[in-house]
């Protein structure tokens, strides 16, 4: 029944009979088939079906939560196994927001350093995609903000404060100053983040505290390409401090603190609410600790 299961996610999750069965790497007919017989074994119609697919039935949609967690649990089940015999070993899906894409790559390092058998998969996704992929099974752990917004019932562990400053090309007006007030932001022509993101979001807290009203000139969900825009000169940036000093290494772009309404923000390790916690999840929980007691 696991094979239906994973079959019938993957059709929720395409809306399409092609693309879940290439997703599945296995023929279309043999995905219809698999359903069909999942169906069969439940006694209920999952999918409405017509020309092509449309969509869940009420029982289907009842079925995915329980399909997601099964397959899941037994996803879990044989990496413990593997455990006993090998020792930690196994994939761990990790969602992070994108300003937290350095500390994920340094987590992910030591962790790999103390536990060489274990692979990651690093995601970048925006805060509400990383929750509803850990409802969903979709990652094992995640990096996000802690405070700004809900979590739900999650287990948290602090990793680092956000902070943030301004990025300018190093013939901007701004470059040479020791410092520069939020305030002075008014009207300035900025390259942002898109609003999905919780970091657009924070900024635009800190602009409204400090009255200030920018010229958004650029929006955009990566990091490389704000940074790439204030490198042509024709805007600046205002970006978490770790993930600017990284990005602009060896570029004509300076880095200005930010004075006033500059309140941090706490980003850390988010993991799925569940007792008993996986081995590999636990262990990942200590590598936090020990990364931050340091």
């Amino acid at each position: 029944m696991l094979d239906k299961l994973e079959m019938f996610i993957a059709l929720a999750r395409e809306s399409h009979f092609g693309r879940a069965a290439e997703r599945m790497n296995i023929a279309q007919p043999t995905l219809s088939a698999g359903i069909k017989q999942l169906e069969a074994q439940l006694g209920v119609q999952l999918v409405y079906r017509g020309s092509r697919f449309g969509g869940l039935t009420p029982e289907g949609q009842a079925a995915l939560v329980w399909a997601k967690r099964l397959v899941d649990d037994a996803r879990h089940l044989r990496d413990e196994m593997r455990i006993s015999r090998q020792g930690l070993t196994g994939e761990v899906r990790l969602a992070v927001i994108p300003t937290a894409q350095t500390w994920a790559g340094r987590l992910c390092t030591a962790f790999a350093h103390r536990h060489p058998n274990v692979r990651f998969t690093i995601l970048s996704r925006n805060s509400r995609e990383i929750l509803q992929m850990l409802d969903d099974f979709e990652a094992d752990a995640g990096i996000s903000y802690l405070e700004n917004e809900p979590l739900g019932r999650v287990d948290t562990a602090e990793l680092y404060d956000e902070s943030y400053i301004l990025v300018c090309a190093r013939n901007s007006p701004h470059a040479k100053k020791r410092s520069i007030a939020w305030s002075d932001l008014d009207g300035q022509t900025l390259a942002l983040l898109t609003p999905d993101m919780q970091n657009r979001r924070i900024i635009d807290q800190l602009f409204a505290e400090s009255g200030v009203t920018p010229a958004t000139y650029i929006e955009a969900n990566s990091i490389i390409a704000l940074v790439a825009s204030v490198a042509s000169g024709h805007c600046m940036t205002v970006l978490p401090k770790e993930v600017a000093s990284f990005l602009s290494g060896g570029k004509d772009i300076a880095l200005v603190p930010l004075d006033g309404a500059s309140r941090q923000q706490k980003v850390g390790l988010i993991l799925p609410h569940r007792d008993p916690r996986t081995p590999v999840l636990s262990a990942m929980l200590a590598e936090v600790q020990r990364l931050t007691s340091v």
